[in-house]
């Protein structure tokens, strides 16, 4: 298994966006995009980003969903996210000691990544639709790969 992007790197992420969304869950389509801002959060205004951007970078939605998939249910047996069954669907929330994991981790990235996922919820999750939010990636990612621009970010 490689670490980066494994499903518990993944997981992660994913228990990060849910804890600052927390209690408010989020769908698969949701994490899928808003790991993605997380991740690149330099090319839609926001601070730096935590990757470094490839000239693949829009097909990365196409192959996160599965990871997230496997990720959501680490954090499942782990009692730190569970599903929650709403008219929209099924969702994923954080329970109420998914954040205190991620307050707990200490490292610089874990630091980051929580920054990042508060300025993520706050612009691009609250009243979002996934759809919208995974087209205008898409379009961003697109634009910028048109550019030749690599690196920015």
């Amino acid at each position: 298994m490689t670490p980066l992007n494994s499903p518990i790197e993944v997981g992660v992420r994913a228990l990060a966006l849910l804890a600052e969304s927390h209690p408010e869950p989020l769908d698969l389509a949701q994490l899928v995009a808003l790991d993605h801002v997380l991740l690149h959060s330099g090319e839609f205004d926001g601070p730096p980003s935590l990757h470094p951007d490839l000239p693949a970078r829009a097909g990365e939605l196409g192959r996160k969903r599965a990871v997230l998939e496997e990720g959501l249910l680490v954090l499942i047996r782990a009692g730190l996210a569970g599903v929650v069954d709403r008219s929209e669907g099924l969702m994923y929330a954080a329970t109420d000691r998914g954040p205190v994991f991620v307050d707990v981790l200490e490292a610089p990235y874990a630091e980051s990544l929580r920054e990042r996922a508060e300025w993520v919820v706050q612009h691009f999750a609250a009243g979002t639709d996934a759809r919208s939010t995974t087209q205008e990636i898409i379009g961003r990612a697109s634009a910028h790969l048109a550019r030749g621009e690599v690196g920015h970010g």
